[in-house]
C-alpha cells in the first residue's frame, strides 16, 4: 500500500511526497481510511509508530475540503515539546493547502499566540493550561470546532490534565470528529474513551506497552561508583554517533551534563526545571548534531520524534516498564534500528524486575571490559504455589573490548 492509495487531495499527496512519505506504517494504514470517513478513533500503538501524520493527513484533508475559517480543529497535547513537534509536523504536511496552525502552550509569548488566533488560525494545537487562560480572557473561541485530537492520552492522565481537558471538552461542540491516541490503553485512556467519543472504532498495532522489536536491550552491571566512568567508556564507541542519556532527576540531568562537558563530550541538557527556551535550544542542537548527546529526564520520554538517535542510555534505570518502554522508544523510530543500554547497580534489581516481567523476557547482560561486573539478578516474583520449572540464567559476556 502506498499513500497514494488514500482518497487525499492532490496538494496533500504532494505534501506527504515532499515528506519523503511513500509507504505508510501499519498505523497510518489502519487509521487514516477510518479517519477520512469522520469516525471517531481510539488508537493505541507502539511510540514511534507514526501517531502523528496518522491523524494530521486525514485532519488537513477534511479541513482543506471544507474550506475552513477560523478555529476548526483542535489537537491537545501533555507538553510543550510535544505541542511544537505536532506543530512541526502540521507545517511540512500542510504547506500546500493553505491551513495555518497556532501551538497554544505555555512558557512562551502568548501575544504573539494571540497574533497567530488573529491571523486565522484553522488548527490549534494546545498545552491545556494555555489554552484555558486564553479562554478566561476571551481570546479564543472553540464554538465552531469539528474535529478533536487527543494526543498521548496517557500522559495526559500522568500530568494531572484531567480536570482541564474535561473543561475543555465541555466547550467544544457535542457534535464533532473525536480522535484519540495513547501508547498505553489502561483504565484511564479507556475512562476518557467513554467521557468523550461515541462509540469509537478501536485500533490496536502490536503488543500492549512493547517496544519496538528492531531495538536491541542491554543491561550493563556496574557498580554506583562506577557509573560515570562507564557512561563516558559507553559514549566514547565509534557505534554511539547520537544518545539520549535519561536519568531520573533533574539535579542529576545537570550534573551528568556538565561531567561530559568537563571531558569533552558535546551535550545539551533538557528537564523540567529549564526555561521554554533553554529546552527548545537542547532539542535543536541535539537535532541538528551540534550535541551529539542530550542528557534528559522523563521530560523527553514521551512522544518526540528526534531522527537518528542510534542509542538510548538509562543512566538511572526508571521504577516501572511503562517509563523504560517510552524512553528506549526514543531510538528505533519509524522502523529503524537502535540500542537501549541501561546501568544497572545492585540496588535498582527491584525496577529491573518490574521491567523484564512486564516485557516478558530476561535482558542479555554484557560487560565493558576494565569494569566490576557485579551480579545483578531481578528478584523472582512472588509465588503462592510452586510451578516446578527452572529458570534459565544467561552469563555475561565481554563487549567493546
Amino acid at each position: 500500500m502506498s499513500f497514494t492509495s488514500f482518497s487525499l487531495f492532490p496538494e496533500l499527496q504532494r505534501s506527504i511526497r515532499d515528506c519523503g512519505y511513500h509507504k505508510p506504517t501499519p498505523v497510518q494504514s489502519e487509521t487514516i481510511p477510518v479517519a477520512l470517513e469522520g469516525r471517531d478513533l481510539v488508537v493505541s500503538a507502539e511510540t514511534g509508530s507514526g501517531k502523528t501524520a496518522a491523524f494530521l493527513i486525514p485532519l488537513i484533508d477534511r479541513l482543506h475540503r471544507k474550506r475552513a475559517k477560523g478555529p476548526s480543529a483542535l489537537v491537545i497535547a501533555p507538553t510543550r515539546e510535544l505541542a511544537a513537534q505536532c506543530g512541526q509536523e502540521f507545517t511540512r504536511l500542510a504547506r500546500h493547502s493553505g491551513l495555518r496552525a497556532a501551538v497554544i502552550v505555555g512558557g512562551e509569548s502568548m501575544r504573539r499566540q494571540i497574533d497567530d488566533l488573529r491571523a486565522g488560525a484553522q488548527v490549534l494545537i494546545v498545552c491545556p493550561g494555555r489554552l484555558i487562560d486564553l479562554m478566561e480572557q476571551g481570546k479564543v473561541s472553540l464554538q465552531q470546532v469539528e474535529v478533536v485530537v487527543i494526543d498521548e492520552a496517557d500522559r495526559l492522565l500522568d500530568m494531572g490534565f484531567l480536570p482541564q481537558l474535561r473543561r475543555v471538552m465541555r466547550t467544544v461542540p457535542k457534535e464533532r470528529h473525536t480522535m484519540m491516541f495513547s501508547a498505553t490503553m489502561g483504565s484511564g485512556p479507556e475512562a476518557i474513551a467513554r467521557d468523550f467519543l461515541h462509540r469509537p472504532e478501536r485500533i490496536m498495532i502490536g503488543r500492549k506497552a512493547a517496544p519496538p522489536p528492531s531495538i536491541s536491550q542491554t543491561i550493563y552491571p556496574v557498580q554506583w561508583s562506577d557509573k560515570e566512568a562507564m557512561l563516558l567508556e559507553i559514549l566514547g564507541k565509534p557505534e554511539v554517533q547520537s544518545a539520549i542519556v535519561f536519568t531520573r532527576t533533574r539535579v542529576r540531568a545537570e550534573h551528568i551534563g556538565r561531567m561530559l562537558k568537563r571531558h569533552g563530550v558535546r551535550t545539551a541538557v533538557i528537564h523540567g526545571d529549564r526555561s521554554q527556551a533553554e529546552r527548545n535550544t537542547a532539542l535543536k542542537t541535539f537535532k541538528q548534531g551540534t550535541c551529539r548527546v542530550m542528557v534528559a529526564t522523563d521530560v523527553a520520554a514521551r512522544g518526540l520524534d528526534i531522527p537518528n538517535v542510534s542509542h538510548v542510555v538509562n543512566y538511572d534505570l526508571p521504577d516501572d516498564a511503562e517509563s523504560y518502554i517510552h524512553r528506549i522508544g526514543r531510538t528505533a523510530r519509524m522502523g529503524r534500528e537502535g540500542e537501549a543500554i541501561s546501568l544497572v547497580t545492585p540496588q535498582e534489581r527491584a525496577s529491573l524486575g518490574q521491567i523484564e516481567r512486564a516485557l516478558g523476557e530476561e535482558l542479555k547482560r554484557e560487560m565493558v571490559e576494565g569494569f566490576e561486573s557485579p551480579e545483578v539478578r531481578a528478584p523472582k516474583p512472588v509465588k503462592l504455589f510452586s510451578s516446578g520449572g527452572a529458570r534459565s540464567r544467561g552469563r555475561s559476556r565481554s563487549r567493546w573490548v
